[in-house]
């Protein structure tokens, strides 16, 4: 009787051992998913995937990135990730207008819900396709005033950048066009090149390949600046409407972000391989390539400055009459 109740203290004690080595094992131990709220091959797809892979390279575990789309603003992958545990090991990669979720119904939070981690973004411009009719944004914004919310228009999905930008060229410019749509800025480039839309609004980074490869013309940035592209000068829409700049412009902040709850542990592991990778070499010759500017932002910086994103994107949309929820019952302040 004694022998086995030694064995059985014994077994208790190495399986306390084993649970405990367990518990004290250090973040990350096991592999990361990051689940992209926008579709494949969009920004926000783009710069997880290659940020991810860089941060690979500190990190003893790998990263895998799914695409996780639809709802309000993005609403579906962040209330996906909400809903897995706040352990780390699943990420949400999301842009500035997720911003824009709560007060569109899409969700009931605000987004300090989130720690941020702010790779960079890429200006906004007005594109229609190649073989359009259309030469300038005023011929364009000519016709939409002739047949008002008759001339289909791609800006990413309800609440987006894009789609913020595109009221706001709306709202500059007296025109109404017809908004429709998608998952993200891929499909709604590709519908523009395949004819199903008259124009897109998606980012500079974006459509950069396209412009440069003649299928999408390039009629205005959404930027006080010009911009060189393909060989050409891409004329600011400031100069175009004076109204404009009470609107504009909007700026990108794409990235990644875990729980806020999370343990300091794993923000400390998560912002040491995520400093690491925007000092590289990589993340800096990508960005100069395909048209970003770093940011780098993580953390309280982050999150304040998506609180200001948040609160200028619920009242610019409230201004503008997109807004199905009142920002102040959420608890969002007017800037």
């Amino acid at each position: 009787m004694k022998l086995k109740l030694g064995r059985l203290a014994a077994a208790a004690v190495m399986a306390t051992g084993i649970a405990g080595a367990t518990a004290a094992q250090d973040y990350p131990y096991r592999d990361i998913t990051t689940a992209v709220v926008w579709g494949a091959g969009g920004g926000t797809d783009t710069i997880n995937r290659m940020i991810m892979a860089e941060m690979e390279k500190h990190l003893p575990v790998s990263i895998n990135v799914i695409n996780q789309t639809g709802g309000v603003a993005g609403s579906n992958g962040m209330v996906y990730v909400m809903n897995q545990p706040d352990d780390g090991y699943t990420l949400v990669g999301l842009s500035e207008s997720n911003v824009t979720a709560a007060v569109q119904g899409g969700w009931d939070k605000k987004f300090d819900f989130w720690y941020p981690f702010i790779v960079g973004g890429s200006p906004d411009l007005i594109s229609v396709p190649a073989d359009s009719p259309y030469n300038t944004l005023e011929e364009l914004v000519d016709a939409a005033k002739a047949a008002p919310g008759t001339i289909p228009a791609a800006a990413s999905g309800a609440g987006s950048i894009h789609h913020l930008n595109l009221l706001a060229i709306e709202k500059g410019s007296g025109a109404e066009f017809k908004f429709v749509p998608y998952k993200g800025s891929a499909p709604g480039q590709e519908a523009a090149i395949a004819g199903e839309v008259a124009l897109v609004v998606t980012s500079l980074a974006e459509q950069a390949p396209l412009i440069e490869g003649g299928q999408l013309k390039p009629l205005a940035m959404l930027t006080p600046e010009d911009a060189q592209i393909a060989g050409t000068t891409v004329p600011s829409a400031f100069g175009i409407y004076d109204g404009l700049d009470q609107y504009l412009p909007l700026k990108q902040a794409i990235g990644f972000a875990v729980h806020s709850s999370a343990g300091d542990d794993v923000k400390a592991a998560l912002g040491d391989a995520f400093e690491q990778a925007i000092a590289s070499d990589t993340v800096a010759e990508w960005a100069a390539a395909n048209k970003y500017d770093v940011g780098g932002q993580h953390g309280e910086e982050a999150q304040e400055l998506f609180a200001n994103l948040e609160a200028t994107f619920a009242y610019t949309l409230q201004d503008l009459g997109a807004a199905t929820v009142d920002p102040a019952s959420l608890g969002i302040e007017k800037p």
